[in-house]
């Protein structure tokens, strides 16, 4: 049975890399809550990160342009390499693993979830949202944070 679009990557990755790309993101949050003036920076910088998707398709468009290059000019052997890579996307596609996905989450490459789920934690805080309710006090920026969280879809 294909993965849920919305969970292939968790599902697929290792549990110790999610938690720690988890724990980057909550921090970035709670860095956030503290700075609540840097947070129109950090939502302009979250539109220009690339999702492991992202990264994947141009990875693999690479490969696959170059295999059949080659593989044109006569080295026909290259063409083993987009046949390769077209497995792999589909592989992706279908049950939301393929080689190159561990090798992204280790650099910590988030998938489209876990960048929006930073996006709307830090609108939440900067009340955009209104679910949070009254805001926080100067010492009780990690509450807000948390609070922010769980307010994000």
């Amino acid at each position: 049975m294909p993965a849920s679009t919305t969970q292939r990557i968790p599902r697929s990755a290792d549990a110790r890399l999610d938690a720690r790309i988890q724990r980057q993101t909550e921090a970035s949050i709670a860095y956030y809550a503290s700075h609540p003036e840097q947070i129109p920076q950090r939502l302009a910088e979250l539109d220009q990160e690339w999702t492991i998707e992202r990264a994947l398709e141009a990875n693999a468009a690479t490969l696959a342009l170059t295999g059949t290059t080659l593989g044109l000019l006569g080295r026909r052997r290259w063409l083993l390499v987009p046949a390769v890579v077209t497995g792999f996307l589909l592989q992706h596609a279908l049950r939301g693993w393929c080689a190159p996905i561990a090798l992204l989450r280790r650099m910590g490459m988030r998938s489209a979830r876990e960048i929006e789920a930073e996006r709307n934690a830090l609108q939440a805080l900067r009340s955009d949202h209104r679910r949070l309710g009254d805001t926080a006090e100067a010492g009780e920026t990690q509450t807000k944070a948390q609070r922010a969280r769980k307010a994000a879809p």
